[in-house]
């Protein structure tokens, strides 16, 4: 079999095969990731592909580049204080989540650090594009992307600093370049928009996306990872939003998320495939189901307790915000690949943290009803399309009037 006729039942497998399981309540994403660890029990070796692993890339950048564009900084200062004292409590919880790592399970506290991240980070780009499917009202809406984007920003700024931190130099260094990323980020997005823009209509989300996948590489350079710069890259792009408004515009977030939805499945196909055999275990079972059940009920306990105490929230409300904000997927599949290539965990360690992560991505689905998935065709708010639909209607009544009004003969009313 060719390789072209490969790639093309690849695809199909990807795009379609998740989709039509979502009926059954399965994200598509547990669905790519399974795919993968099927091909590399399969394969082995044989399933890491460098296309594949291209297109990966693709994916979870232009996804956090989706994630750092998603920012509103207004909407962040107006929760200022409820998220301070969010972050207060997250950074807490993360401090003696790594320390009891670090003193029981006998991990470097880098490493401790890392599976402390990966334990109680929810994934923002994935809740961000799933919130339209879970039946929010807009308060509950609000807070869960509110707090997964503070969340996040705080994760990021840990990530840069635990993976520098063993190397005081290479951290400084390290600190000055993305110093001089962010200095520069803007400068280019300005020039960009002066000099090529301009001259090429409709140019502005090839623009984006190049300057994104420029700062994922410039991060993963630096040591940290894709992610990094290309959150950085939208956030920027973002802030620049009054100055350059086509950049981060309406057409250019749904191009985008179009573009993510495209590539995503790759990344999780490729991280299936990186998962080692010993990995499926009964002991890697069995110790991912006791972290679920003591991490996953105190992280919501936490939120729920947090809701209840500083809103007042009914029961419901904050329940349903905390299970919004419970998957983990991207940050945990990440953070346990960079722990496996950098501090060589045990593959007990690296399928328990797998089993946890689709556990946690299963449960909004289990008790929502509605698979959570990266999937922008449904994103667009139902009174977006009302809008849309008024806008047409409004056009096509002053168009009759006009031809009423005229001496000319029209087409008969249907």
């Amino acid at each position: 079999m060719s390789k072209e006729l490969i790639y093309l039942l690849l695809i199909f497998a990807l795009l379609v095969i998740p989709r039509a399981l979502q009926r059954f309540n399965l994200p598509a994403p547990l669905t790519c990731l399974v795919f993968g660890i099927g091909a590399m029990l399969w394969l082995g070796d044989g399933s890491h592909d460098p296309v594949v692993s291209l297109l990966a890339t693709l994916g979870i950048s232009s996804l956090f580049l989706f994630a750092g564009l998603e920012v509103d900084v207004a909407d962040l200062r107006k929760g200022m204080w409820p998220l301070l004292a969010h972050l207060l409590i997250r950074s807490g919880t993360l401090a003696g989540m790594a320390w009891l790592a670090w003193h029981y399970a006998g991990l470097p506290w880098q490493a401790a650090a890392l599976l402390a991240l990966a334990l109680l980070t929810p994934s923002t780009g994935f809740i961000m594009d799933s919130l339209s499917q879970l039946g929010l009202d807009d308060a509950e809406r609000f807070w869960v992307s509110s707090k997964a984007i503070a969340g996040e920003l705080l994760a990021l700024a840990a990530l840069f600093v635990v993976l520098q931190a063993g190397d005081p130099v290479h951290m400084a260094l390290s600190s000055m370049a993305l110093l001089a990323m962010m200095v520069g980020l803007p400068l280019l997005f300005i020039g960009l928009g002066r000099w090529v823009a301009p001259h090429a209509p409709g140019s502005e989300f090839s623009l984006l996306v190049m300057v994104g996948m420029l700062a994922a590489y410039i991060t993963y350079a630096l040591g940290v990872y894709y992610l990094v710069g290309a959150f950085i890259a939208g956030l920027v792009a973002r802030l620049l939003q009054q100055r350059m408004p086509s950049l981060a515009s309406h057409e250019n977030l749904h191009a985008l998320r179009l573009f993510a939805s495209f590539f995503v499945p790759f990344y999780f196909f490729n991280a299936g495939t990186k998962v080692p055999a010993e990995a499926l275990s009964f002991e890697a079972l069995g110790l991912g189901v006791v972290i679920t059940l003591v991490v996953l009920p105190l992280r919501i306990a936490v939120v729920w307790l947090q809701r209840r105490l500083m809103f007042g929230e009914s029961f419901r409300s904050s329940l349903r915000v905390a299970l919004a904000l419970s998957p983990t997927l991207i940050f945990t599949l990440v953070l346990a690949a960079i722990m496996r290539e950098r501090f060589d965990i045990s593959p007990v360690l690296f399928g328990a943290l797998l089993l946890y992560a689709a556990l946690t991505t299963l449960l909004p689905s289990l008790v929502f009803r509605r698979p959570m998935d990266v999937d922008p065709l449904q994103n667009e708010a139902p009174e977006t399309v009302v809008e849309q639909a008024s806008v047409v209607r409004d056009e096509v009544r002053d168009v009759s009037a006009a031809c009423a009004a005229s001496d000319k003969p029209t087409l008969p009313a249907t």
